[in-house]
């Protein structure tokens, strides 16, 4: 498996299609979510500075993972480095490709925020959230929401990193 660090072509669809696809099969989203997906992912990679942080992971039958950093997120608002559609694909879980790219991801936040990020998630994530915590996550803030056009519990996440 080969890490890119940055985007290639087909890999934004590719990215796009592994969240609607994982996200309806097991959490009922609807098209809204792939759409926000989509819109969301095209607005940072037409805007993407050099600092940002893309990783891809892929193999011979293309995406198999991704996370991506924005450290420019205007919505950030002191919290860092915002961590943003962090996916693996249904083969690549469970073989620590998703371990390698958030501690890529977090090396890269401590360069350049001083290890100070964050990202939002939604509870019963198990496996990631539980990734997340390692790496010094912790829970922020917590609410019942639709953000991503189903309601479930959404969920802040923080790293204070070094500061």
């Amino acid at each position: 498996m080969d890490i890119s660090d940055d985007f290639f072509p087909g890999a934004i669809g590719q990215i796009i299609q592994m969240h609607g696809a994982h996200y309806s099969q097991n959490w009922g989203f609807t098209t809204y979510f792939e759409a926000k997906v989509a819109h969301q992912l095209a607005v940072f990679a037409q805007g993407k500075q050099d600092t940002d942080l893309v990783l891809i992971a892929h193999d011979r039958d293309g995406v198999a993972g991704s996370l991506i950093l924005n450290l420019h997120d205007p919505e950030a608002a002191g919290r860092g480095a915002h961590l943003r559609w962090f996916i693996c694909a249904d083969r690549s879980r469970g073989t620590g490709i998703g371990r390698k790219l958030l501690a890529k991801a977090v090396a890269h936040a401590e360069t350049h925020t001083n290890g100070k990020m964050w990202l939002h998630t939604f509870a019963g994530l198990e496996p990631a959230l539980h990734l997340y915590r390692s790496f010094g996550f912790v829970l922020h803030s917590e609410m019942d929401g639709d953000v991503w056009g189903t309601i479930v519990k959404e969920q802040e996440y923080r790293r204070s990193g070094d500061s």
